[in-house]
């Protein structure tokens, strides 16, 4: 009997979502022997007409990791759609946007100017930008066309699970690759569409062991502002912005643990329809203060607001772009 295929895609992300999947350790062992890899770029040399001469639908599992914001992204995206049985958003990137979507808040070309003629390490000397079709004395040379706007694999594509995760933990994973394997194996029932994998229903805060009093916060400040951290109280409380209560749970608040503010990698908590506006809304419940100008003083010491509550979900949020 032929072995379920299994396929794995980069797109526009960092590739930490592939080295979380080999960080599964000896569980990648399990994979390898219960799993065809038909596709997966990153590791091996498959070309892309090796999936187009695939027929519909022979692909058991595509975990497509990157946000989309390219010809050639989408193309993938709708050929691996096209292919695959089951579609997964695997990471913030291609569920969230995350951080290849900051390029929201621009237009491309200003990014092109900027990367190409207008960076400090730069020397271009010749002030030349990439082109998507370039003549040459040999015939013509072609890239991928780049989107003005970044967006996610659900924006373009039908999908049919969610990983969330910058990267994914590799303990949920392994998890929901042993789940896989045990539904497929036994002819168990898939989740319903949608289900978020490798997460709950509940926020980083409920996972997150620091003990938590009333808050009253006059400023916030960066963890090397501080004098020193207080390991077991609440981030919030000693004026760290942490994103842990407009975040999904899953990663068991490593970060937080670490004594780090939670970025709010995994995404927006259920119910929740805009990850940024909720994190406003919790902030604006711990301010410590009813007069317009100091609330105003206060607000201000928070360093890159949109940048900070949008890190990994502008794409996915309502603004999705910053309007020209």
């Amino acid at each position: 009997m032929a072995k379920p295929k299994l396929a794995v895609y980069w797109a526009a992300s960092c590739g930490g979502c592939d080295i979380a999947i080999l960080d599964i350790e000896d569980k990648i062992l399990a994979v390898a022997d219960f799993f065809d890899l038909c596709f997966w770029p990153c590791v091996a040399d498959f070309k892309y007409a090796d999936v187009e001469a695939m027929e519909d639908k022979s692909i058991t599992l595509t975990l497509f990791n990157g946000a989309i914001r390219s010809e050639e992204n989408y193309h993938v995206a709708q050929l691996l759609r096209q292919k695959s049985v089951v579609l997964c958003a695997f990471g913030s990137c291609a569920a969230d946007g995350c951080i290849p979507a900051l390029a929201n808040f621009y237009n491309l070309d200003s990014i092109l100017d900027y990367v190409y003629l207008r960076s400090p390490s730069l020397e271009n000397g010749s002030k030349i930008i990439p082109q998507p079709v370039t003549k040459v004395p040999e015939g013509q040379l072609t890239i991928p066309k780049l989107w003005n706007t970044v967006r996610t694999l659900g924006q373009t594509v039908d999908v049919d699970y969610i990983i969330p995760g910058c990267p994914p933990q590799s303990d949920q994973i392994a998890a929901v690759v042993e789940a896989v394997i045990d539904i497929l194996k036994n002819g168990k029932p898939l989740p319903p569409k949608g289900t978020v994998l490798g997460a709950t229903d509940k926020t980083c805060c409920d996972e997150c062991p620091r003990v938590r009093n009333v808050k009253k916060i006059k400023e916030f400040k960066r963890i090397w502002e501080l004098d020193q951290v207080d390991p077991d109280l609440c981030l919030m409380e000693q004026g760290i912005v942490c994103c842990g209560p407009a975040t999904r749970s899953g990663c068991g608040a490593k970060c937080v643990k670490a004594g780090v503010s939670c970025r709010g990698c995994y995404g927006k908590p259920v119910n929740v329809r805009d990850q940024g506006a909720k994190m406003v809304a919790s902030l604006a419940s711990v301010i410590d203060s009813t007069d317009p100008k100091e609330i105003e003083k206060i607000v201000s010491t928070i360093s890159d607001p949109l940048g900070t509550f949008y890190r990994f979900s502008l794409a996915d949020s309502m603004l999705r772009r910053v309007q020209a």
